[in-house]
């Protein structure tokens, strides 16, 4: 799992809560970074569900960033303390509804808007800590969405042609040549299955 920032001290944190609550969107994107720790640890008591890491901890996020928005400075506690029951109740809600939780919500998917008017998402918020990193997370996703379409969409022969030309699921690549023999079909049949699958992979994943 990703090792996140050390979460603020009491002082910084009253700080930030204080920009954050005169509309500061810096000072509650830093909110939410420093408090991606408390994030993992309330995710790990939910290990072992039907969801991956991933998909939990972005479910935990949306409980941390409602915690954020709704925490009152006044109650005499941290932050963390509110925002640990935000983020339990975000998954329980996850775990009731009984769905893939990356069909409802992706990375990209508007979760409100700044104080611009402008819309952000899941990314603008979880500033990591480089750019490489926010790319990784990107392409982890493009990852998880070309495997769905892989499954929604292709046809047995299609997927049988694709899976073994890329090498999906971490299998070996293969050349059409190779994949024709193993079909009993020609190369020119194998080229033609290819193109129409990969079309149809690019057209579902634009949808």
């Amino acid at each position: 799992m990703k090792t996140f920032p050390k979460p603020l001290s009491a002082g910084e944190e009253r700080e930030y809560l204080k920009r954050c609550s005169e509309g500061d969107q810096e000072a509650r994107d830093v909110l939410v970074l420093r408090n991606m720790r408390l994030v993992a640890h309330v995710v790990k008591k939910y290990q072992g569900t039907d969801y991956d890491m991933e998909d939990l901890i972005s479910v935990g996020t949306i409980g941390l960033i409602k915690a954020i928005n709704t925490f009152k400075t006044d109650k005499g506690s941290r932050l963390a303390t509110y925002a640990a029951k935000c983020v339990e109740n975000e998954i329980l809600m996850l775990l009731r509804a009984g769905k893939k939780y990356s069909k409802e919500v992706s990375l990209f998917e508007p979760i409100g808007v700044d104080k611009d008017g402008e819309t952000v998402s899941l990314v603008d918020v979880i500033e990591m800590e480089n750019k490489e990193a926010v790319e990784a997370l990107i392409f982890e996703q493009d990852v998880k969405d070309l495997y769905r379409s892989y499954e929604r969409c292709l046809k047995d022969t299609e997927k049988k042609v694709v899976g073994m030309r890329y090498g999906l699921y971490g299998k070996k690549e293969h050349t059409q040549r190779e994949i024709a023999k193993e079909l009993g079909i020609s190369r020119s049949y194998v080229s033609r299955i290819e193109k129409k699958a990969l079309e149809k992979l690019k057209k579902d994943m634009e949808a």
